[in-house]
């Protein structure tokens, strides 16, 4: 049984990692960064240099920023710099304005944006700005997580130094939880209602970003497409069905710059879509108490959490592979599993979708967004017939938790040279399909 004390400590974590964002989390961490050096420079930007780690690169090329119907780095830097409050952490461009983006793009055609490579650093997640005006500077990195000020500096003054060389891809915070599935379980299934209960929020905001993409066209249009099919249906009016829906439309919406929240996991908009939508619909069309989507949302958004604690924020393994792990575990609650029955449906996903590469964050990442929670439904499924891939087949161990790890050393560490590879092909791509 966990002790008040863990439980506290617990929470304390899920409400950091659990947090509203608007827009892909990479590009708006780029503009929160050029917002925070933008106000310790005390006016307008002249110029803005910014060096960048690939995996920022890579997961900002190709998504749309919020409420600028445009894409990329560039506008999101600019629009950091004009209307952008480090206050709204991942929400830092929600003042943003018609006249605001138009103000953004004279800004960009005035070149006084910079972006390069960092070279020489381990950390995935990396953000470095220097932004000058007659004569004075400021400098803001953000390092290991998206709102993570690791450095500070006004002028001469330094504010905050806290590089420090690091092997891991977590700050120290996220380190002080340490957990296991066992550990994740019997926290969502016994804590108090009133301790948790502040996961509903992730319900309401993803709910409606879903709701949203069913009215217009975003990105490639997934959502609409399996929730209104024309003359022959193909997946049907099924829970199935509509927890597809929901989930890719939701992320159509993210990815195409709407300017709506969801409520993002460890750094992510759409692993927080896919930690929430399947558990919630499921949920719903099969009439679950509100404390059993309580429960249900809590394990499957924990369990992101926990994996994620030895993956890194940014990897070359897609979000999706960990998010769709989660709401594997809720779906599996909700259809009345126990503590084996989840860790069958951890053992299922693992043996699938691992290795699933993330080539940047775009409109596309809804279809696989798609596969990661189709393939968690098809996995609990299974669990709950006790059936589960076994220690004798591919990279799955007898230990739910080994497994884990298994996984999450192929993403950080197995898969580097895919990132590397990845990050070639988009840059040197030669035209446009």
């Amino acid at each position: 049984m966990l002790t008040k004390d863990e439980r506290q400590r617990i929470v304390s974590l899920m409400k950091r990692e659990v947090v509203p964002a608007i827009g892909c989390t990479e590009p708006i961490a780029v503009a929160l960064c050029v917002a925070r050096a933008t106000e310790l420079l005390g006016c307008t930007p002249e110029k803005i240099s910014l060096q960048l780690s690939a995996n920022i690169l890579k997961n900002a090329m190709g998504v749309g920023i919020p409420g600028t119907g445009m894409i990329g780095l560039p506008i999101a830097i600019a629009l950091g710099a004009l209307i952008g409050k480090s206050e709204y952490q991942l929400e830092v461009l929600r003042d943003c304005t018609p006249e605001a983006v138009e103000r953004g793009k004279r800004f960009m055609d005035e070149g006084r944006i910079a972006v390069a490579l960092k070279e020489g650093i381990s950390e995935k997640l990396y953000i470095e700005v220097l932004c000058e005006a007659d004569g004075h500077e400021a400098e803001a990195i953000i390092a290991t997580g998206h709102t993570h000020f690791v450095y500070l500096r006004s002028g001469e003054e330094v504010l905050l130094d806290n590089r420090q060389p690091s092997t891991s891809e977590q700050g120290d915070e996220e380190q002080d939880v340490p957990l296991t599935l066992r550990k994740v379980f019997d926290f969502a299934t016994t804590a108090p209602l009133e301790e948790i209960d502040f996961i509903l929020e992730a319900r309401r905001l993803n709910k409606a970003a879903a709701e949203e993409s069913f009215k217009m066209d975003y990105g490639h249009g997934l959502g609409r497409a399996i929730r209104e099919p024309m003359d022959t249906p193909v997946v049907g009016d099924s829970i199935f069905a509509h927890i597809l829906a929901y989930t890719s439309g939701a992320c159509d919406a993210r990815m195409a710059g709407a300017m709506i929240p969801v409520m993002s996991n460890s750094g992510s908009g759409n692993q927080g879509i896919s930690a929430t939508m399947p558990v919630v619909i499921y949920a719903e069309d099969t009439h679950k108490s509100e404390e059993q989507m309580v429960r249900a949302l809590i394990l499957s958004h924990l369990t992101v959490i926990y994996i994620k604690q030895s993956l890194g924020r940014l990897s070359a393994l897609c979000g999706c592979v960990v998010a769709a792990t989660g709401s594997s575990c809720g779906i599996t609650y909700l259809m009345g599993g126990t503590y084996e029955q989840v860790a069958h449906a951890v053992k299922n996903m693992i043996a699938n979708i691992t290795g699933m590469i993330c080539d940047g964050a775009k409109p596309s990442c809804a279809m696989k967004v798609t596969s990661g929670v189709a393939t968690a439904v098809f996995s609990a499924l299974l669990a709950m017939q006790k059936k589960c891939v076994t220690a004798f087949e591919g990279i799955i161990d007898e230990d739910v938790d080994q497994c884990i790890r298994n996984l999450t050393r192929i993403g950080s560490q197995g898969m580097n040279e895919t990132d590397r590879l990845v990050l070639d092909i988009m840059t040197h791509k030669t035209g446009r399909c």
